[in-house]
């Protein structure tokens, strides 16, 4: 998965955890958990449903590089194949 797909994919992921987030006004480097407003919960599922959508492991301690659009695209493209 290149990066841009990576991209898309964390979009619709956020947009099912979070019904009605507004993606556009949230900038690329913004940390996503405060702009849509998502709690521990949110955030959990979000990491779930991502793992199940790419089949990526995501360990707990991983979980700071995934704040923001930016860094969860370059984590996820990072290890997934460009196939």
């Amino acid at each position: 998965m290149n990066r841009d797909e990576a991209f898309e994919l964390i979009k619709q992921v956020l947009t099912d955890v979070v019904p009605g987030a507004d993606l556009a006004a949230l900038s690329p480097d913004e940390n996503f958990r405060n702009g849509l407003e998502m709690d521990s919960l949110d955030f959990l599922n979000f990491v779930e449903a991502l793992s199940g959508r790419t089949t990526l492991p995501l360990p707990e301690t991983d979980y700071p590089l995934l704040n923001t659009l930016n860094g969860c695209a370059d984590y996820v493209a990072s290890r997934t194949s460009t196939a």
